[in-house]
């Protein structure tokens, strides 16, 4: 293992950076021998894409798990997998494809380690089907402050459950294996079809989401009155070779390429505002489809449109950015639209808002998505009602028995925690057993009082 060095680091949303003691261990064994060294607290982090401060540790240590870089044959019969922690999707994917495999579940960017995907127990466009991503682990190598052990749901089911979506705290990540999905091509079959308000579209989504494996819709939170919500929903399957082109035909198992733009530097304060954010999305609206059938998309144009700008968060100024993520059950569906009147009637601009329908959930406590709606929103920090808006959603969220994400918290208060996730204690006897001393905590769990 290198030397250690002493780092600042922050989440995505550079909102609240804090310096830690940074370890890059490249095994099981340096990763134990840093537990067993610590005396606390210590975290593990990926690629830092978590928004708020879930893999920040400060005045601890901090070990970042690239360096946990193995990747097996994938098993061309069943599609299984072993794959370090340290793995990003994007580099899984640079191998799987061109083998005929996707990942079961990605969220919007292909720039998350295993590690992350399944301490955040990530969701994607597929939930609605195909669940999260915990729900496609057969098994994992976990290092805790006791040492190093196989987890599986069979071997050990409180320990499983409770590392998905427990955002590292019951121990470091070292690889897992995971069933990928046979795909005959790199490219989707997508229907684009537009709604001038918010009914239309949550209305389209519950009568037609069941009959594609993946669907999502974008919602301008900058509108108001018949026209609150209006949106694009997309929706796609994976496309056969028959649906391909020529051209696409003569290579359709393509990996994914380069970010083709990057924000070079960090832009000046402002420049994500009211005005340019109105502007975007009426552009935007106005550029998608009425109704379009049958679009073929490369997976990269469809699942992560953003990773063709690197360092995109740069976008939002110096002051950083927050994401606001909530589930509630299909019965407080209403909530939706109550988030998106008070946003606009608070004149709070959104650059990106997705809705999507979320299926049955994961038994693991911190786990995020319950069956529902989640809506997601790209927050900027200047406007001055934002911290009273955002206050009163939340109260209304777990009022509704919805939860916020952590993967993307920066600003909960304690006191909501429990209410959001009533099952913290069955985490907590977990840590009790694998971690007696309380090593692993984050700036994210001694804010939210998870310790």
């Amino acid at each position: 293992m290198s030397a250690p060095s002493s780092e600042t680091l922050s989440g995505w949303g550079n909102t609240a950076p804090s310096r830690a003691v940074v370890e890059r261990p490249r095994s099981a064994e340096e990763v134990a021998g840093a537990l067993a060294e610590s005396a606390g607290p210590i975290i593990a982090r990926g690629l830092g894409r978590s928004y708020g401060d879930a893999s920040q540790c400060a005045g601890g240590t901090v070990l970042l798990n690239r360096g946990l870089w193995t990747l097996s044959a994938i098993d061309p019969s069943t599609g299984s997998v072993t794959v370090g922690a340290g793995v990003s999707l994007d580099e899984l994917l640079k191998v799987s494809i061109p083998a005929g495999f996707f990942i079961p579940v990605t969220p919007g960017t292909r720039q998350v380690t295993i590690g992350g995907a399944i301490a955040a127990d990530i969701h994607g466009k597929n939930h609605h089907v195909d669940g999260s991503f915990m729900r496609h682990v057969s098994s994992m190598t976990l290092a805790t402050p006791l040492g190093v052990e196989v987890v599986t749901e069979t071997s050990d089911p409180a320990l499983f459950w409770a590392t998905a979506g427990g955002m590292g705290l019951t121990g470091v990540i070292i690889d897992a294996t995971i069933a990928l999905l046979p795909i005959e091509s790199s490219y989707v079959s997508v229907d684009t079809e537009r709604f001038n308000d918010l009914d239309g579209v949550m209305d389209a989504m519950i009568s037609g989401d069941d009959r594609y494996r993946y669907s999502v819709a974008w919602v301008d939170c900058m509108t108001a009155g018949p026209r609150l919500g209006r949106g694009v929903l997309t929706r796609a399957d994976h496309a056969s070779l028959d649906e391909l082109s020529p051209r696409q035909g003569r290579r359709p198992l393509m990996a994914p390429g380069a970010a083709k733009l990057t924000v070079p530097v960090t832009a000046p304060p402002g420049l994500v505002n009211k005005l340019t954010i109105t502007a975007f999305n009426e552009a935007w609206f106005r550029k998608a489809p009425k109704k379009r059938d049958g679009e073929i998309q490369s997976l990269s144009t469809f699942f992560h449109p953003l990773d063709g700008i690197s360092h995109w968060n740069r976008m939002h100024g110096p002051r950083g950015f927050l994401q606001y993520q909530f589930c509630v059950p299909d019965s407080e569906s209403q909530l939706v639209r109550s988030a998106i009147e008070r946003l606009a009637g608070a004149g709070i601009p959104s650059l990106i808002a997705v809705l999507k329908r979320f299926g049955p959930g994961d038994p693991g406590p911190l786990s995020f998505p319950i069956e529902g709606w989640t809506l997601a929103l790209d927050v900027p920090l200047s406007p001055p009602g934002l911290p009273s808006v955002l206050d009163e959603l939340d109260e209304l969220v777990a009022g509704a028995g919805g939860r916020l994400y952590l993967a993307k918290d920066s600003r909960l208060a304690p006191a909501l925690l429990r209410s959001m996730y009533p099952k913290t204690e069955a985490l907590a006897e977990v840590r009790r057993r694998v971690d007696p001393k309380g090593l692993l905590a984050s700036d994210l769990s001694r804010r939210l009082g998870i310790d």
